[in-house]
Order: C-alpha cells, then structure tokens, then sequence
C-alpha cells in the first residue's frame, strides 16, 4: 500500500489483551476464580485500525512492538486484516504492550494496561510516517502513546485528526486545537472538560462551546448510543438493543467505523449514527476485535430501524443518513 491509497492511518498502541471471564468483578483485596481465559491481539490502535479494515477502508498503522515472539503475532494479525505495517516498528529490550481484562457476567470490564513498546514510540517515528499521515483522508490517535507523539501526528495530518482520549486525561489547550473531531466517552469527558457529563444536552452545549473547541465532539454513551457536538446543539443517535456478550472493543468499533464514514465523505452526523451501529454489532462476541462487523452486518444493523431526521436541537432522536 502506497501513501496515496491510504484512506485511515492509525497511530496508537497496539497489545496482547489477556482476557479472564469471570461471575463478577473482584473487590479490592478480593481473589476470584476465573471461568474461562483467552488471549487476543488488542490496543486501541490496533483494535481501531481493525475495525476500520473489517468495513472495507485502507489502512496503514503507526505504531511499535517488541522484538519478541508477541510483536511477531502482532504483525501477522495485523497483516492477515488486511492493515498495513510499513510503519509498525520493533523496539529491542522492551516486550510488546499488554492488557490484563477482566469481564462479568454482566459484560462489564476492568483493564489494566502495561506499555511496553508503546510508551517508546516517539515524535521520531511520526516523522518517518509523515507522508503517510499527509496523505491519509483520516488519521486516528489515542492516548495509551506519549502526549507528544499524539501532538506530532496531529500535525503531521492534513486530512480529518480523530482523537480518542483514552485513557482518560486533561488535554492541553494546543492539542485540543489540532483535532478535528473529539471522541470520548463519559468519563474522558469529564476529565477533557472538567465536569461532568450533564444530563440535559443544552448543558452540555453550553459546556462544550465554553471550552472554545475548533473541532466537534462525539460522546459515547455506550447501549444509550451516542452524542455529536458540532459547535451549536447537541443531537442523540440512539443505539439499536442488542444481546450483549462483551463490551470491550465497542469503543474502538466505534471510533474505526466513524474514521471508516468520514474516509468515505460522510457528515459527522451520518458518521456516527453508522459507528453506533458498528459497535452495538462487535458487543456479541468475546474479545475486543472478535465482533468486530464488516459493511454487511451494520447495513443488517440499520436496516432493523427506522431512520428518522435528526434534531439539533438535543432530543433523543434516531439520525438518518445514506450509506452508499
């Protein structure tokens, strides 16, 4: 894959997710016995640039493993979903990321992350890739990378910049910035704005546009579906219902499907309603990407509700949109 015919480039973590099904998340100081354990490729990179390829874009990911028998898997996923890594590179002397998950019974889930090689990719690394990134129709960002190697791929993008800022913490004001479109769920919410997510949308309006943000922002509500924020109301694109096995990768699902629509030309509104449905397709399976749908499932998704206009003005309402 050449620069020119990059629709998605994701820069961002990539990871071994070690996943352990239990009957309920462990209290403080508490052991509980684990029902069942697998191993998947994770990293919200990774699981992001995942989810866009699955719906049929190309893309290429930034990022680093270790030279260990893990980043060798790493890259063969990758490879074999039809995502580029060109530009993954291998640090010596640290092991590939990992993420230690735990899910419910419920589906809910606690993860503890462990850098490893992504805490080493570097300003440098973006430099190597800024081609790539200039030509690239989306570029997407995370936070489990160095602040500044987010900066840098922010800048180094001349298309839409998609930042999830996860996990959770203050932006500073010239990264916020640069971003075109800012995605977060409730609780990074809160930690980007410094309150927390009202209840009524006009509030959140008010609160948004106080921060003075150049960009839009997309809210998260996960089986409630989704919010977008683009610099007047606020509408809510509500989420199909749906048998629930595990939440782990909805939100990367989203944020790929939604890199996925913009890559396409798709308004936000429309971007969203189709990451909504994206990711509420990827919760029946265990493991982050295991769900994760291609183009065919979310068309069967939408198909299974009405479209209506949405309202600006911050009622629950379903957003229509074409998804040619």
């Amino acid at each position: 894959m050449t620069p020119e015919h990059v629709d998605v480039a994701v820069v961002g973590s990539v990871n071994i997710d070690l996943v352990a099904s239990v009957t309920r998340l462990p209290m403080p100081g508490e052991t509980v016995r684990a029902v069942a354990y697998d191993q998947f490729i994770g990293g919200k990179g990774s699981n992001q640039a995942i989810a866009a390829a699955r719906l049929g874009r190309r893309v290429a990911f930034v990022g680093l493993v270790g030279d260990d028998r893990e980043g060798a898997a790493v890259r063969k996923t990758l490879g074999g979903e039809s995502v580029d890594v060109t530009y993954l590179g291998s640090e010596t002397g640290v092991p590939t990321g990992r993420a230690i998950v735990l899910v419910d019974a419920l589906a809910e889930n606690s993860i503890v992350v462990v850098s490893g090689a992504n805490g080493r990719l570097s300003p440098r690394h973006i430099q190597a890739a800024a081609e790539l990134l200039r030509r690239a129709a989306v570029v997407v960002s995370q936070l489990e990378i160095r602040m500044e190697t987010v900066a840098a791929a922010a800048r180094a993008s001349a298309g839409t910049f998609v930042l999830n800022p996860a996990p959770a913490r203050h932006l500073p004001a010239d990264l916020l910035a640069l971003v075109d479109v800012l995605v977060v769920n409730e609780i990074e919410y809160e930690a980007v704005t410094g309150c927390a997510l009202p209840e009524d949308h006009r509030d959140i309006a008010t609160s948004l546009a106080a921060l003075g943000l150049p960009g839009a922002v997309v809210v998260t509500l996960g089986a409630r579906g989704a919010l977008v924020w683009e610099g007047v109301g606020v509408t809510h694109i509500a989420a199909p219902i749906v048998s629930v096995v595990d939440t782990t990768g909805a939100g990367d699902t989203f944020i790929g499907a939604l890199a996925d629509a913009l890559s396409r030309g798709e308004a936000l509104l429309a971007a969203a309603h189709w990451a909504v449905h994206a990711a509420s397709v990827s919760v029946g399976a265990l493991g982050a990407t295991t769900g994760m749908p291609g183009r065919a499932a979310v068309l069967a998704s939408l198909g299974q509700v009405p479209d209506r206009t949405p309202d600006a003005g911050g009622r629950a309402e379903e957003a229509g949109t074409h998804h040619g």
